[in-house]
């Protein structure tokens, strides 16, 4: 007979596959992001900034969520990647409803945060603003953009809990 596992542990190597598609969407959404900025010349201000850095601090916390081997480090990181989701829904409706019929997004909350942890001189072609709030105020299929990542933010943050309730079973 095998002992049995600690617990905590997984009984078997098969991992869920939950985290992994939150990861991968996350990065999707990072990529089209891109896309939109160098290809279609739709160029970021600093919320559509910040919203890119939690999509990629989500990527992050699912792929820490897919690959922990302990029950509780795997719910820690998806209880993490919900409160990320939740965060991006408040940047994209502050987006939407305040910073778009803003003519500057000098000094907001999201400037502030992109500028301290200098990602917009470390990793300028990602993360520097390039647009003000209302000029990047673009519609994509007649929706505005930031609800597009605002319906994004609640299906990573959905999959989440889905996760999180796999995990507790």
């Amino acid at each position: 007979m095998r002992p049995a596992p600690a617990q905590g542990m997984d009984t078997g190597t098969r991992r869920d596959l939950v985290p992994a598609l939150i990861a991968l969407t996350s990065v999707a959404a990072i990529g089209a992001a891109l896309v939109s900025q160098h290809v279609f010349d739709m160029q970021p201000c600093p919320w559509c900034v910040l919203q890119r850095l939690i999509f990629a601090m989500i990527a992050v916390a699912a792929l820490a969520a897919w690959m922990a081997q302990a029950a509780w480090l795997r719910s820690t990181a998806l209880v993490l990647a919900v409160l990320l989701a939740l965060s991006g829904m408040g940047a994209a409706l502050w987006q939407h409803f305040v910073a778009a019929s803003s003519s500057s997004c000098n000094l907001t909350l999201a400037d502030k945060i992109i500028a301290q942890l200098g990602l917009d001189a470390s990793l300028p072609e990602v993360f520097q603003p390039r647009a003000s709030c209302a000029d990047a105020a673009v519609d994509l299929f007649g929706v505005p953009y930031e609800l597009w990542s605002l319906a994004l933010y609640l299906l990573l943050g959905v999959a989440a809990v889905f996760g999180l309730r796999r995990t507790g079973r």
